[in-house]
């Protein structure tokens, strides 16, 4: 079915995405965390062609507010997977997650594309949990930030040839998140430039160990992160291009805090194992750097990515 026969008209729903950790230390393009830091989209269609996007908050005046928006290609991606013609669309995103710091932006803007493709779509085309992973690793590249960001928790993404796979898991209610994020931005594609080709063999069994033993630290104890979180596979390759977030991790990492890079960085990720021990990272980083770095005391997401659709205004 296409929308030729304005199907779509007056349509428009609400998406809700939280931000994202990926790696947490060893779990390198495997792991993610969903956080509860959300972005807000509202996308109703509309009569003209074409996409306008209206941006509040993060991005502001610095993301595309046009067809070339990642929302909006997240949507078309969506729409020409299954077939559909898009129609004009009308964005509202309200977003809090910051931009290039290692908090999953890319993956909320793809997940809440796709997200929304899905409710316009509702009725007419059916996408299941791992056609939204599909869609979303289409274009993000890998499932790490995407999955969490859809489905919530702690998600073990991984890929085969039948598409992206993944399996969610709920988190200790002990695993307390702070978040440290600094004034200056990370680009992906260059922390990933700074992987070498191959690691020692040695280095590949150390990670599988932590990263398994990581799985038993978040989902039941705790009190194994310190160790849970060490990592041989990236973190020292891209010390060298955010000098600050590796000094204040080994700081903490020194004084007993289960510190890694959050994602692709720069913002440091603590995964304390108590409210408490939250509160004295804070306190460590706010003494060593001389910097400024926004702490987030953030709980674990649990729902992922939900759209509300409005029915009231299908005709």
């Amino acid at each position: 079915m296409s929308f030729a026969d304005g199907s779509l008209a007056g349509r428009r729903v609400t998406v809700r995405v939280p931000g994202t950790t990926a790696n947490l230390g060893p779990g390198f393009d495997t792991l993610g965390l969903a956080l509860a830091i959300y972005d807000e989209l509202t996308v109703a269609v509309r009569d003209e062609p074409g996409a306008f996007v209206e941006v509040d908050g993060v991005g502001a005046g610095e993301v595309p507010t046009d067809e070339t928006n990642l929302v909006v290609r997240a949507i078309a991606h969506t729409f020409a997977a299954y077939g559909q013609e898009l129609p004009g669309l009308h964005l509202t995103a309200k977003n809090v997650i910051p931009h290039g710091r290692g908090l999953g932006s890319s993956g909320a803007a793809i997940v809440s594309g796709v997200m929304a493709a899905k409710g316009l779509l509702e009725g007419i085309v059916e996408i299941d949990p791992l056609g939204l992973l599909a869609r979303a690793t289409e274009l993000e590249g890998h499932p790490d930030n995407v999955a969490p960001a859809l489905f919530g928790g702690l998600t073990i993404a991984w890929v085969t040839p039948e598409g992206p796979q993944f399996k969610k898991l709920i988190v200790h209610r002990g695993v307390s998140p702070l978040v440290l994020v600094p004034e200056e931005t990370m680009s992906t594609a260059l922390a990933r430039s700074l992987q070498p080709e191959s690691v020692p063999h040695a280095d590949a069994i150390f990670n599988v160990s932590r990263s398994t033993l990581l799985i038993a630290a978040l989902i039941q104890s705790p009190e194994l992160l310190l160790a849970a979180t060490e990592d041989k596979l990236h973190q020292s390759y891209r010390a060298s291009a955010m000098p600050e977030t590796d000094r204040l991790i080994q700081a903490l990492r020194a004084e007993g805090f289960p510190a890694v890079v959050s994602g692709a960085g720069p913002s440091i990720l603590v995964l304390c194992s108590d409210p408490g021990q939250r509160l004295a990272a804070a306190d460590l980083v706010a003494a060593r750097t001389a910097t400024p770095w926004r702490s987030l005391v953030l709980a674990v997401d649990f729902k992922g990515a939900t759209v509300i659709t409005h029915p009231d205004e299908v005709e």
